[in-house]
């Protein structure tokens, strides 16, 4: 048994490397060319700038203030954009209100409605948590392809157009505190959110 593990055992190494060679050469070989309109993290901060918006640049992220009017309204909007990991999508946020301090504040029917309008979103958008700020937001994601100045500046019009309708779901001054929310749900059991 000796002999055959000391014969063998070579053997397999030399067949282990060589298979790592060749993963390592299909992997390399996997990669994709950039699709046609593919932006790079530079690219995407000088769109932003071109589109009148003044990024400031935090690690990988563009931070900007985007003003618009929305149904005769004035809205500022704190909102970043990104580009993911493998450079195939671009995603865009707008920070919302900070949590408050205690769980124990935060309504469950509060959270149940932000699923909720995570369904009627659509157009790849949704609420999601940042921890590290405390924060929800409002996302949307982009395909990194054919991206030009208008398809940008249209994608955050719509991201501030749908933060603007669900302004009542996601404003946490209109979330009630946790005594009113016991009451409401004994009386609201049999509807849904």
């Amino acid at each position: 048994m000796k002999s055959l593990t000391f014969w063998m055992l070579p053997a397999l190494l030399v067949l282990g490397g060589m298979w790592t060679v060749s993963a390592d050469e299909e992997q390399a070989t996997s990669r994709k060319a950039p699709l046609p309109g593919q932006i790079t993290e530079t690219e995407l901060g000088d769109m932003l700038s071109a589109i009148g918006l003044k990024p400031t640049k935090t690690e990988q992220r563009y931070d900007f203030a985007f003003k618009t009017s929305y149904r005769g309204e004035e809205w500022k909007f704190s909102m970043s954009a990104v580009l993911s990991r493998n450079g195939e999508s671009v995603w865009v946020m707008a920070w919302l209100d900070q949590i408050p301090q205690s769980s124990a504040e935060v309504p469950r029917t509060a959270l149940l409605r932000l699923l909720a309008a995570n369904d009627r979103l659509g157009g790849g958008k949704f609420f999601a948590y940042i921890p590290t700020n405390k924060r929800f937001v409002m996302q949307r994601v982009l395909d990194n392809r054919d991206m030009t100045n208008r398809k940008m500046q249209e994608s955050l019009q719509d991201l501030a157009a749908s933060v603007a309708d669900e302004y009542p779901t996601w404003a946490t001054t209109n979330w009630t505190p946790k005594a009113e929310q016991q009451v409401a749900e004994g009386a609201a059991s049999d509807r849904g959110v």
